[in-house]
Parts: structure tokens; C-alpha cells; sequence
């Protein structure tokens, strides 16, 4: 049964892992040095399939160790494969791995049976056979799928049957989104790919179930066409379990060269419990002599051995030998195929040696356990005795306790045990002694721990936290507040035994926490801070700190010196740093430096000093309020000389002419000679193998010139300080090159290549570099237009110069004019100047856009047309083709009109516009036309004059027909009036003609009374004379010699003529002097036809 099968499968594997258990035992038993003679290990190869990527390189993995270093060979096919008679194959240095270059190969040529054999003098090791093939992705097979109708509550098996790829593809299920479908207990995939259904629910119906192939090699996804599944509903009854075979599969894998597993898988479908697996693993041994050991193996066709015997499938070894030393093979075979295991068993005859490295030196704190080791290795086992100093006895008794590993232990360490130790390591083959040193430490221990302190907010605050330690031991401290890192704050300041903490705030308030380490032991002490609100002072009491007192020199060393000194009153404002500051007797006598500065809860500084100085310092205090006055200085203290401690900075090499080499640096200052005699030791060389060095002494000046160097030259150069006491440090080596020259070489070949009418892109071979004779700096490129292509252009002869920094070979040349000739040439040039130019070469730009007009104006303005007129581009820049003209009216509120286009001929210079829409301005846009396109506008707006467009206007209308007979019916009218009128006076009696002569000098003109409309008398020929009022002739004059009633009598004008604009003269005037004195008011009420035209004009 089922439940039978998994039992024994449980038991197998318990068996099996008691068994790895044994043998790793006895495995680990036994470290063995890797400087011991040892036959070759394969220790990584490729695995027994090896799929190969034909996109990417075949690497087969062999690598193997061994002592001496093995050898490798390889087979292919079970013949000698020679790596060296095939140029795309290589094999890596000191491995015996295969690199094969596939893009100097065809991949089908490689495949096959590759195996690795690595030797050396003591034996040989071969690897798996290693099976290549090439990587494969078929596609699938065309097929259409029926729906599957279920009743719910069955098992269903969809199958996948993915194509047979190499290797084969990673399967999954998925539906049309892409999303994959849930598994669970009821529903998982098997091992072949195919989806199981222990039983079907009505969820499960969908037509989307499409399975999925990945192969990794060519990283594609192949899908196979979609299922469909749909569940049919039913009445709930029991499950249904059926009962399914048990498969049983055994497979055969190696997981690395020392084990071969073997494993028996159980698939129980039914359930679907998961896969059991028993796995035996047999390891490579290492064994000693007289030592017992069992195989799992069944041995035939060895030599005869009495230490070793079979029983079953196991080797038992009793009381071995060196002889012993064999690989011992296991084959496993049936009727369809064999399987191999390989166990190597080196038995090792070597004589003792420690492993502990030879005068260690162990330290241990005081009171405290030590541990000395003697790590040893031999075969058969050594056997370790300890001696100390003279060796009169063995170390076995107390104080001292002997491990089984040949440690030696001291449970509580004295000054007395501190001395020279000696391990000895025996066996039957030999013995060796190795020493091993023992030191007693004193402990680290803090001896002034910080106090608990209550501190004013806004105050300043100190823990001391001073150590006593080994004077070997380099002690670190480390503070902490609340057990964290001190907050990132630059008020906190920590120095070897202290902690000050400046203007101090409610968040400071806390536990700090002292802790020193050293590499053998530590200590550590706690302090609390407590912050209340401050006591406020009288604001008139805050002053500036006294100046420090009593300054005291301790600690003086050469190169250092410590101060102290006591504060002064600080006047109700705590004192916040102390300046220390110096004066240096002998070299600045009189000045007084900063030298450092420290936080004001201090009063101690440890002062760093330069040689060769003599000290006098002082001491100022700082407050809120201000810098105290220097403190009284110290007495002097001076520094003895001593070798310069550097050397000088900013070395250079440079030639100031053709032929020499100018060394300058920047020279070291008083302080930091060290000693009197300062002088600088220069030296140069040739940059070049087998050079030697030039030295010369150079005192009181920061640079030496050599001279006679070739042109631009490399050279190494040293600059070192030396004074009355020694040499400075080796100086660093600068390079420097000597003097520069003119080029001598002109680029070659130079070409053009025209991007454009405005550019081009200019080419050359650079200068080779022992030609320039110098740093290039870069090129150079002359150019000029020899002339224009247009004939309207004048030729240009002015020469351009662009520049390109740096050593370059081509560069784009801007700003050409369009439809030109030009020439140009290149030079290199360096620091020196430029060199000869290259041959000139020549291009042509082609034709460009044009230039605007040079003038566009408007004449004759109308109401109705207009003329411009314009002068062609001083730049044609190519063919003049045409001229393109856009026109738009703008009104009052300066809204644009429609715009209107006009294309016009490349030969005109002049367009008149009519039947123009009146408007106060118009805007017009002119630009010129090539080939090439259209160039930038001339814009104009003009501003049309009413004077000037009514004149026009009424000039236009006089000459109208319409207006003509408009002006004929208004005189007929007139006469009417005047008839009229005289009948009137008729009908009311005639007057004396005596009266009215001499009332009025102008018999002629007799003026209309107002009350009754009726006229005077008239003189005797009255009858023969034209009335007042009647037509002009049709030319629009009148005789003056006929009659004085006439139009111009009632225009608004003189004489009716017209004036320079051609509007009337006197329009807007009044009468002239003579009309007024003879017609009065009577004529100021006839009708003008010049008044009518107006009118008519405003209308219009």
C-alpha cells in the first residue's frame, strides 16, 4: 500500500542520513596542511550537462588542487582533445578550464564528451564526462482544443506537453492577463508540467487556461494554445477518491567531485503528497595510520590486503598503512546503463610539525586567564609537552593546565608567568619545537571619574574622565549620553579626558557615560547632569573677562610644550574660549600669532611646536561681551633646529626660451626652515631610461634656469630642502619640459565639407607631436572671401581667424556668407606662436536666404490706393527669384485686418495697391526670395492723413458725373427761389430808383431785405443781366465781366481758384472784405455748392 511504501521510503532515508553522519565524522577527523604533498582534487567543474549559449563563449569549468600544482589534459569524445591546434580554444592559466571563442567557431563543431584529467607526481584526477550541446527552443506544435465539460466534484489532469527544448523550459500556468493562476492543495502543477485537479469546483470554469514554456538559454516564452474548462453543476454527494498507481523513479546525480548521491523519489499522485527522497552520500577520506575505516562497497579485482576486508557493500580498513593509499571505484550497472563512484583514500605518513606560528607573542591583562596554542599536525598523531625559559621542567601541574589540543592555559595570569614558552610536538617520524612569548599587562583603569553636575542653562559644563593604563596599551575613549553617540552638536567638545559642553540647554540634561577601551580590556564610569534656569545678573555688572594670570610651561619636549594658566574674572559672563597666541623672537620679533584656541572650561593646552623657534606665548579670554586684554607672556621657551621637515611646494619646469629649462618652486617660510642655513637642493634629468641626475645647491632663490637643452624636452625634477642640520624628506619627482619653438610642420590633409550656406566643416591630419616642438595649444584656421558669387556684391579680402583649443583634428566653421568663394589654410601653434600654414584650400557656400530690402516706402496715398516702392537686399545672397508682399490694415484701437499676400517679380521695385479699404494705417511686410527661401522682412506701418486722403477724395469727386448733376439741380433750385422772390416783390410796389442809388454806391448789388424777402430796385438795364443764383457754365467757372451773381459770390472762398493740395482756397474761411461790405447778411444765407461737397464728403 501507499502508506507501506512511505514508511520504508522514511526508514531508508533515516538510514541513510545516520550514515553521512559517520562519515563526515570521520572525514572532518583530520585537517590537513596545503603544503603537504598531496595527489590532485578535482575541486570545481562544469556539470554533466552543459548547455551551451551559441551567443556567448563555451566555458567547461576544471579546476583542481594538489600539491605540487597539477597539470590538465583533456578528451573529447574519448580521444586526446589538443587544445593548442585549435585557435579559438584556450585554456586559462594555472586551471584546466576551456574557453572557447564562438565567434571565431561554429557551435555545432563542439559538441560531444569533453572529461578533465589533472596530475601531478603523486596520481591523477578526472573529472564527470561533461556532455555540450547546443541550447534548442522548438516551437509548439499547431493544435486546437475542444472545451473540456466536467461534472464538479472530479479529478481533471490538463495537459501542457511543452516542446522538448535543451534545456528544457521552465513551465507556468497563466491566464489572458498575464496573471498566473492560483495553486493550492486542490489545485498544483506536476513536475511534467501538466495542471491537476484533485477535484473541480464551479470556479474553475474559464477558457483561459493557457500554459506557458520559458526557455532561459534563449530567453523566449512560448504559449500554448487556451483551454477551456467548464464545470457543470451537480447534486453535493461524498468525494470521489480514485486510486492511482505509485511510481517509483531512481535517478543518478553528482552534486560536487567528492560525493555521489543517490536518490529514490516516490510520486504519489493520489493526495498529492509530496515527493520523498533518500539520499546516500559517500566522501573522499583522509585517513592516519592504525586507524579503522568502513565503505559502503563492494571491492573485486584489487590487490590482496589483510588491514582491509568487505563485508556486504562496506570496506572495513583496520590498522592501515601508507600502502593502503588507493582510489577505490564503486560500479553500479544493469541491463540499461552503469553508474560510478569514486572514493579516494590517502593514508599519510608525516612526521609532527606546529601550526601555531613560530615567537608569537601573547598578551594578557593581570588577574585574567591566558591561552597559548600549540595547533600541530602529523600522522600518526604528535604528542605535546610545554617548558618554559629553561626547560628544566614539563608545564603539566598548577597553575597550568594542558589541553587535549595542545593549548596551554593559565587560569589567573601573574607578572611572574611572563617569558619565553616552548611547544614540543613528537611522533614516531620526528619531533619539532616552536616559542611562543607570554606579556603581563597592567589593567586599564579610570582614577578620576566624572561628577554628577547641576549646571545653569545657558552655561558651560566639563566631566573629566581621566584613565591610568598600560604604558603599552593605546587607550581610546568613548562618550555616550543615555547609552547613544553624543548628538552631532559643535557644542559638545570632546578631548582624551574630558567633555565640555558649551551654552548648555534643558535636552543636555541626561546621563554621560565614560568608557575607555583598549585591545585587552576596558572600563568605563557614569556621571548626571541636571540643568536649571539660570540666576539673571544685573545687567550693569557684565564685562569683559580679566586677562588670564600665572602662565606656566610644563611637558616640554622637542616638539611640543604644554600650557597652563589660570582665569581671570569673568564679570557675570562665563568665558567661552581662551586664544593662545606666540611670538617668534628670532625670525618676526614683535608679532603675535594665534597659535589655538581651546574651550573656555579649560585651562590646560597641549601646544605643537616647530623647530628652530623661539616661543613666547600669552593668553586672551573670550566672552559674550568681548576679547580680554592679553595675559603677561611666558617666559621664553626655545625649540632646537632640526632637518627641514618638508620639502618645497608648486615644483615646475618650464623654458623661457627654445634652449634652456626654467625650475621654479615656492620657497619654504622662516618657520618652516627648522634651522639657519636653508638652501635647496635642485636636481633634473633627462625623461628617459638611464638618465642620471643633475644636482645643484640653490640658496636665497626660488628658481634656476638650465641651460643648452633641446627643444621641448621632457625632464624629471626634484626640488629638496636642506639645511645646517640635515636634509629634508626625498622629495616627489615632477616633470617638466624645457624651452618651446615654433612648430615646423603644417597640418595635412586639409579638407571642407559645406554643411550649409552659413557653415562648414573643416578636416586635417594633426601635427605630429615631436613636430610642434612644444604643449599644442590648439589650431588655428585663417580664412577669408575671396569674392561673392552675385555680381551686385563686391569682392572681400579680409582674412578671419577661428581657433580650436587643443588637439583637435576637424571643427565646424560658423558665420560664412551664403553663395560665396572662400579660401582658407590651418596651422598648429603652441606656446611660442604658430606654425607654417597648410596649403590653402578652397570651397563655395551655396545660396542662402536673402537679405531684408534696403528701404521700402509709400507714395500717393489715398483713400482708395497707395504706390510702395523699395530697394532690392544689399545681401542677395544667391538669385534674386521674386518678392513676397503681405498688407494688413490696423484701425484706431490697433487691431490688425485681414492680411493679404502678393507675390511679385524678382525685376520690380515698385507696386501701386487700389481699391484699398479706407483705414488710418496700414502694416506691410516685404522680403526678398533665392532659391534657398525667403529672408527676413521689411516691415513698414504708414499712417494715412485724413487732409491728405479727403483732398484726394474731393479732387476724385469733382471729376464725377454724379457730382455734376447734383451740382446742376442745386442751381436750378436756387433759381426757383430767386423767381419766386421777385414775383413777391412785384406784388408789392416799386420804389424810387433815386433812393436807392444814393443809398448805395454798388448799383450792381442790391442786397435781399429779411422781413419780406423782396428786392430793391434795379437799375435801367436790370432786365438785361443774369439773376442772382443762376447756373455756371458746365466748365465750373464764371465770367466776371457778365455778372457779379455768381457761384464764387456764394462759395466760401475768394475767387474760387484751388491751391497747392488741390482743395479750395479759403474752404474753411469766411467771406473776403470787399463781399462782406457789399452783400451784408443777405448772401450769408445762399446755398454753396462748396459747402454741399463738403457736407457730402463728411458723409461720405
Amino acid at each position: 500500500t501507499t502508506a507501506t511504501m512511505m514508511m520504508m521510503m522514511e526508514l531508508r532515508h533515516l538510514d541513510a542520513a545516520l550514515l553521512v553522519l559517520i562519515l563526515g565524522h570521520l572525514s572532518s577527523a583530520l585537517e590537513v596542511p596545503l603544503d603537504l604533498p598531496q595527489p590532485p582534487t578535482i575541486t570545481h567543474q562544469s556539470p554533466k550537462e552543459y548547455i551551451m549559449d551559441p551567443r556567448e563563449n563555451i566555458i567547461i569549468h576544471c579546476d583542481a588542487k594538489g600539491k605540487p600544482h597539477p597539470s590538465f589534459s583533456w578528451t573529447r569524445n574519448g580521444t586526446h582533445f589538443d587544445v593548442e591546434q585549435d585557435p579559438s580554444v584556450m585554456m586559462r592559466p594555472h586551471s584546466g578550464t576551456l574557453v572557447v571563442d564562438l565567434s571565431r567557431a561554429r557551435p555545432e563543431n563542439f559538441e560531444g564528451v569533453f572529461q578533465c584529467t589533472a596530475r601531478n607526481k603523486y596520481g591523477s584526477a578526472v573529472s564527470n564526462n561533461i556532455v555540450v550541446r547546443q541550447s534548442k527552443s522548438p516551437l509548439w506544435s499547431k493544435e486546437k482544443f475542444k472545451p473540456i465539460v466536467v461534472q464538479e466534484g472530479v479529478s481533471l489532469v490538463l495537459p501542457c506537453r511543452p516542446p522538448a527544448g535543451l534545456p528544457p523550459p521552465i513551465i507556468f500556468w497563466m491566464d489572458n492577463n498575464f496573471q498566473k493562476l492560483p495553486q493550492s492543495k486542490r489545485v498544483s502543477q506536476s513536475l511534467n508540467g501538466d495542471l491537476y485537479f484533485s477535484n473541480v469546483r464551479r470556479e474553475d470554469s474559464r477558457n483561459d487556461y493557457i500554459c506557458y514554456a520559458r526557455f532561459t538559454h534563449t530567453q523566449t516564452i512560448q504559449q500554448k494554445q487556451p483551454i477551456t474548462v467548464k464545470v457543470l453543476n451537480r447534486e453535493s454527494r461524498p468525494p470521489l477518491f480514485r486510486r492511482h498507481f505509485t511510481t517509483l523513479m531512481l535517478k543518478h546525480y553528482s552534486e560536487d567531485d567528492s560525493k555521489s548521491w543517490y536518490a529514490v523519489q516516490v510520486l504519489l499522485s493520489q493526495q498529492h503528497v509530496p515527493p520523498h527522497t533518500v539520499c546516500l552520500s559517500i566522501d573522499h577520506l583522509i585517513t592516519r595510520i592504525s586507524s579503522s575505516l568502513r565503505l559502503p562497497y563492494n571491492l573485486t579485482d584489487s590487490p590482496k590486503d589483510i588491514s582491509r576486508k568487505v563485508e556486504d557493500d562496506t570496506i572495513i580498513f583496520t590498522d592501515v598503512q601508507a600502502d593502503s593509499s588507493a582510489v577505490y571505484q564503486c560500479n553500479i550497472s544493469n541491463p540499461y546503463g552503469y553508474l560510478l563512484s569514486n572514493a579516494f583514500v590517502n593514508v599519510l605518513s608525516e612526521p609532527p610539525r606546529v601550526l601555531t606560528p613560530a615567537n608569537k607573542l601573547y598578551q594578557v591583562i593581570e588577574n585574567r586567564p591566558a591561552l597559548m596554542d600549540c595547533s600541530s599536525f602529523g600522522s600518526p598523531i604528535p604528542k605535546i609537552t610545554w617548558f618554559k625559559d629553561s626547560r628544566a621542567s614539563t608545564l603539566d601541574g598548577d597553575p597550568y593546565i594542558l589541553h587535549d589540543n595542545g593549548t596551554l592555559e593559565i587560569q589567573v595570569a601573574q607578572p611572574q608567568h611572563k617569558g619565553k614558552y616552548t611547544c614540543v610536538a613528537t611522533n614516531m617520524l620526528g619531533i619539532y619545537e616552536n616559542h611562543v612569548y607570554l606579556e603581563t599587562k597592567e589593567p586599564t583603569r579610570i582614577i578620576k571619574q566624572p561628577d554628577d553636575k547641576v549646571v545653569q542653562r545657558g552655561r558651560s559644563v566639563l566631566f573629566e574622565c581621566r584613565v591610568k593604563h598600560d604604558k603599552d596599551l593605546l587607550p581610546s575613549v568613548i562618550w555616550l549620553k543615555d547609552d547613544e553617540e553624543l548628538p552631532d552638536d559643535e557644542r559638545f567638545i570632546v578631548e582624551f579626558d574630558s567633555l565640555s559642553i558649551t551654552d548648555v540647554s534643558e535636552r543636555d540634561a541626561g546621563t554621560y557615560k565614560c568608557i575607555v577601551n583598549t585591545t585587552l580590556d576596558h572600563d568605563l564610569a557614569t556621571a548626571e547632569l541636571t540643568v536649571v534656569e539660570p540666576t539673571p545678573a544685573p545687567a550693569d555688572l557684565h564685562g569683559r573677562p580679566d586677562p588670564p594670570t600665572d602662565l606656566e610651561l610644563t611637558d616640554q619636549k622637542k616638539r611640543s610644550v604644554q600650557l597652563t594658566w589660570i582665569p581671570g574674572e569673568e564679570h557675570n559672563s562665563p568665558i567661552e574660549e581662551f586664544v593662545i597666541q606666540y611670538e617668534d623672537s628670532l625670525h618676526r620679533r614683535g608679532h603675535w600669532h594665534d597659535l589655538a584656541r581651546v574651550p573656555g572650561t579649560k585651562t590646560t593646552a597641549h601646544l605643537k611646536l616647530s623647530p628652530h623657534v623661539y616661543y613666547t606665548f600669552r593668553v586672551l579670554a573670550r566672552n559674550a561681551v568681548g576679547l580680554s586684554e592679553p595675559s603677561s607672556p611666558s617666559r621664553m621657551y626655545k625649540t632646537d633646529p632640526a632637518a627641514p621637515d618638508q620639502n618645497p611646494k608648486d615644483v615646475r619646469g618650464s623654458g623661457t626660451e627654445h634652449n634652456n629649462l626654467v625650475i621654479t618652486w615656492q620657497p619654504l617660510s622662516g618657520l618652516q626652515s627648522n634651522g639657519p642655513g636653508l638652501h635647496y637642493k635642485v636636481s633634473w634629468r633627462p625623461k628617459r631610461p638611464g638618465s642620471d641626475w643633475t644636482t645643484v645647491t640653490v640658496a636665497n632663490n626660488s628658481r634656476f634656469t638650465v641651460s643648452g637643452t633641446p627643444t621641448f624636452s621632457p625632464y624629471e625634477i626634484k626640488v629638496q630642502a636642506v639645511n645646517d642640520h640635515g636634509d629634508g624628506p626625498e622629495p616627489a619627482v615632477a616633470l617638466g619640459y624645457s624651452g618651446e619653438d615654433l612648430p615646423v610642420s603644417a597640418p595635412t590633409n586639409v579638407r571642407a565639407t559645406v554643411v550649409n550656406s552659413t557653415l562648414a566643416e573643416l578636416h586635417w591630419d594633426p601635427v605630429p607631436l615631436h613636430l610642434i616642438r612644444g604643449h599644442v595649444q590648439g589650431y588655428k584656421v585663417y580664412y577669408w572671401r575671396r569674392h561673392n558669387l552675385h555680381k551686385h556684391n563686391p569682392d572681400h579680402m579680409e582674412k578671419r581667424i577661428l581657433t580650436f583649443s587643443g588637439n583637435h583634428s576637424h571643427g565646424m566653421l560658423p558665420g560664412l556668407h551664403p553663395f560665396s568663394h572662400y579660401s582658407f589654410n590651418v596651422r598648429v601653434f603652441n606656446k611660442k606662436g604658430d606654425g607654417p600654414p597648410s596649403t590653402a584650400q578652397q570651397f563655395k557656400t551655396p545660396e542662402g536666404e536673402p537679405g531684408p530690402p534696403v528701404s521700402l516706402s509709400v507714395t500717393d496715398p489715398s483713400l482708395d490706393s497707395l504706390t510702395l516702392a523699395w530697394s532690392p537686399p544689399h545681401e542677395h545672397n544667391g538669385h534674386i527669384t521674386g518678392y513676397d508682399l503681405k498688407y494688413q490694415p490696423v484701425n484706431n484701437s490697433n487691431e490688425l485686418g485681414p492680411e493679404e499676400e502678393l507675390a511679385l517679380a524678382a525685376n520690380e521695385t515698385s507696386v501701386t495697391l487700389k481699391n484699398l479699404k479706407y483705414s488710418p494705417r496700414y502694416r506691410f511686410y516685404l522680403n526678398a526670395r533665392t532659391s534657398a527661401g525667403a529672408g527676413p522682412a521689411f516691415s513698414l506701418e504708414h499712417a494715412v492723413k485724413l487732409e491728405e486722403a479727403v483732398t484726394s477724395r474731393q479732387v476724385d469727386i469733382a471729376t464725377q458725373g454724379w457730382f455734376i448733376g447734383l451740382m446742376c439741380a442745386i442751381a436750378l433750385l436756387i433759381l426757383v427761389l430767386l423767381i419766386i422772390c421777385f414775383i413777391q416783390r412785384n406784388k408789392g410796389g416799386k420804389y424810387p430808383v433815386k433812393e436807392k442809388e444814393d443809398a448805395h454806391t454798388d448799383p450792381e448789388f442790391q442786397p435781399m431785405k429779411d422781413d419780406d424777402c423782396t428786392f430793391v430796385e434795379y437799375s435801367d438795364n436790370e432786365d438785361h443781366k443774369p439773376l442772382k443764383g443762376s447756373r455756371t457754365p458746365s466748365n465750373g467757372t464764371v465770367k466776371r465781366d457778365d455778372s457779379d451773381d455768381s457761384l464764387v459770390d456764394y462759395g466760401e472762398g475768394g475767387d474760387g481758384q484751388f491751391n497747392e493740395d488741390g482743395s479750395f482756397i479759403g474752404q474753411y474761411s469766411g467771406k473776403s472784405s470787399s463781399r462782406d461790405n457789399a452783400e451784408g447778411q443777405e448772401s450769408s444765407g445762399a446755398p454753396s455748392p462748396i459747402n454741399a461737397m463738403n457736407s457730402l464728403n463728411s458723409f461720405v
